[in-house]
This record gives C-alpha cells, sequence and structure tokens, in this order.
C-alpha cells in the first residue's frame, strides 16, 4: 500500500471492511447516514471505535458529506475517502460500500494467509535454534565433565561444537543485545515509506517469494481494479486511483506502463498484456470481458483465483517447509550427539 494512500494510526483492513459493509446495510434498508451511525455508535464494542463513530454522527448530523466526516476522524486511509465521495457524486455510494467491504476483507485475508505462512517457519526455526543453543551450551560441558573424569579429552568436532558454545555463553549479552537491536531496526524500516517499498522489491526479486509475491500483487490489483470499475470510474481513471492504492513497485511500474500505453491509443486489455500485468489465459478472459462490457466483474473472478492460488501455494511450501525443518533438526542434533557419544562408548569399552 503506497505510502500517499495512508494516514498516520488508520484503521486496520478487518475494521473498514466492517464499518463499509454495516454502512452498505443501512444505506440499503434506506436509514438516513446520521441515524446510521448513531446505531452503530451504540453498539460499538470499544472506546476507541465510539470515538470514531462519535466523530462521523456529529458531523453527518450537521449535513456535512460522509467523505468529510470520514475524512474528519483522521482514520481512513485517502483512498476510502476518496472512493466514498465518488459514490456520493454518482449516487452509487450503497454500492460503493459494499465493493469497499469486500476489498478489504479480501486485503485482511491475504495478509491474514502471509502472517501464517511467515510465523510457522519461524517458530519451527525458533525451536531449532533454542534446542540447539541448550545442547551445545549447557549439555556438551557436561559431557566434557564425563571425559575429563575418565581421564581423556574432547577432540575435534566435539571439542570445536563446546568450544562454540562457551563462546555463545561469554557473548551472550551482546548477541541478544544484538539481535534485539536488528529486530528493533527492521520495525523502523517496516514503518518508514522507503523501507516497505526496499522490503517490497526484496520479496519481489528474492527466489523462495518471487511467484508467490507475483501472484499476491496481480490480486491485489484485480481486487482494487474491480472496486473501481464497479463504483463507474472509466479503464483511465481507475488505473491512476489503483497507481495510488497499491505499493508494490513492479505493478506501480506497469501501472505506469499501461497508462502510457493507453494515451497512445492502446485498448486497455492489449495495454494489460502487453506490460504483463496479467498472463496465459487470464490475459484472454480480460480480453473477452473488455470486449463485452464486463470488466468489474472479471477482475472480481481474477482476484478470487489469485487469492486461491495463493492460499494453496502457501499450504504447499508449508507442508515442504514442516518435514524440511524438522529432519535438519534431527539431523543437527543427531551428528551433535554422535561425535560426542561414539568416542565415549569407544572410552568406556576400553575401560571395560
Amino acid at each position: 500500500m503506497s505510502e500517499n494512500t495512508r494516514r498516520k494510526d488508520t484503521l486496520s483492513s478487518s475494521e473498514i471492511a466492517a464499518f463499509c459493509a454495516q454502512m452498505s446495510m443501512i444505506l440499503r434498508s434506506g436509514i438516513s447516514i446520521s441515524e446510521g451511525v448513531g446505531i452503530m455508535r451504540e453498539d460499538a464494542d470499544n472506546t476507541a471505535g465510539r470515538d470514531i463513530l462519535g466523530v462521523i454522527h456529529g458531523e453527518a448530523e450537521l449535513g456535512m458529506p460522509l467523505h468529510m466526516a470520514l475524512a474528519k476522524t483522521e482514520k481512513f486511509p485517502d483512498y476510502v475517502i476518496h472512493m466514498v465521495e465518488i459514490g456520493e457524486a454518482t449516487g452509487k455510494l450503497e454500492n460503493v460500500m459494499e465493493s469497499l467491504s469486500v476489498y478489504y476483507e479480501r486485503e485482511e485475508a491475504v495478509s491474514r494467509i502471509v502472517r501464517s505462512a511467515l510465523a510457522y517457519p519461524l517458530v519451527m526455526i525458533s525451536m531449532m535454534m533454542a534446542v540447539i543453543i541448550i545442547l551445545i551450551v549447557q549439555v556438551m560441558p557436561i559431557f566434557n565433565d564425563v571425559f575429563q573424569g575418565l581421564g581423556a579429552q574432547m577432540t575435534g568436532f566435539p571439542l570445536a561444537v563446546m568450544n562454540f558454545g562457551q563462546t555463545l555463553g561469554n557473548y551472550s549479552v551482546g548477541i541478544v543485545s544484538a539481535l534485539a537491536v536488528a529486530v528493533f531496526g527492521f520495525a523502523i524500516l517496516r514503518s518508514t515509506g522507503s523501507g516497505r517499498e526496499m522490503l517490497d522489491k526484496f520479496k519481489e526479486n528474492f527466489f523462495l517469494t518471487r511467484g508467490l509475491y507475483s501472484k499476491i500483487a496481480s490480486g491485489r490489483f484485480a481486487s482494487a481494479m474491480s472496486l473501481m470499475l464497479a463504483s463507474g470510474m472509466d479503464t483511465d481513471k481507475s488505473l491512476e486511483m489503483v497507481h495510488k492504492l497499491v505499493g508494490t513497485p513492479s505493478v506501480r511500474s506497469k501501472i505506469a506502463l499501461c497508462q502510457e500505453k493507453l494515451s497512445q491509443g492502446t485498448r486497455f486489455s492489449d495495454a494489460l498484456a502487453e506490460v504483463g500485468m496479467f498472463s496465459g489465459v487470464y490475459a484472454r478472459m480480460v480480453s473477452v470481458a473488455f470486449k463485452t462490457g464486463s470488466m468489474d466483474s472479471i477482475m472480481e473472478k481474477l482476484a478470487v483465483r489469485y487469492e486461491e492460488e495463493t492460499n494453496t501455494q502457501i499450504n504447499n511450501i508449508i507442508s515442504i517447509v514442516e518435514p524440511t525443518l524438522v529432519a535438519i533438526l534431527s539431523v543437527i542434533v543427531g551428528v551433535i550427539l554422535l561425535s560426542v557419544m561414539l568416542p565415549l562408548m569407544g572410552i568406556m569399552s576400553a575401560i571395560g
């Protein structure tokens, strides 16, 4: 998500989706915005939510348009405010609210999938590191004492492992401090626009995440285009809005190229295909939809398909990563223990 479309401390995707869904139902039922927001405020289950809805309710009672009331809260992204303004101007506010709800529900679903995909390997790796560190820092010195008690000394690989463990123990405070600084630095990096863009470029180019991230980016583009087109915008204005909406560097560059081709007279569907936004059967589907005037619906379908493909690919990755990490941990622990146990068994046999 681009820097110029976010306000400080904006609501989460799930919160925006819930608000837009409720507003859509309120508008379709014929209840006024002021009365509807008042009901939502009474039902809010936290103080922050009641405060935000209180601001919207107060502005709406004064006759302020909804998009201006949302802007007053300083909690909604700029493109939500722009879309609501367009909905009010075109008389399609309930449709815009419903489309925004669907869009943010999909954004939350994709984010949740990515978070779960990252969390599991990180937990597994953390457990592996903890087991290995305990083994070399706490267990290896015990084996060393056993060797010395039998009148022998550790040599070779076991000795190197034990020395490494002693080094970790001696510098544990410094190592933990360095890790804390690295985590803090990463958090700072993610909080800045340039930092997020740099991380996005890394994820786009890293061989393990390149294909997955490409699907996520294409799905978000399709979802955003569906939202814009369903709101009554033409393709040029939709691309302009989506360019502000998406934060993926490669997609933003493709949108810019697409806009350039449109200005040269290229058809919208052809421009998307030429810049590589969609490929294969998806590009053909867009071409057919453009001719039949059903671009908004086909973009919605593509967004759903990309979300399903993303979910499937992440599940496949997890199914591979889980046994791989377990196997790696087993091998490392087994090698360390065998490197100690075999010489110890030899010494015990000699004594016997």
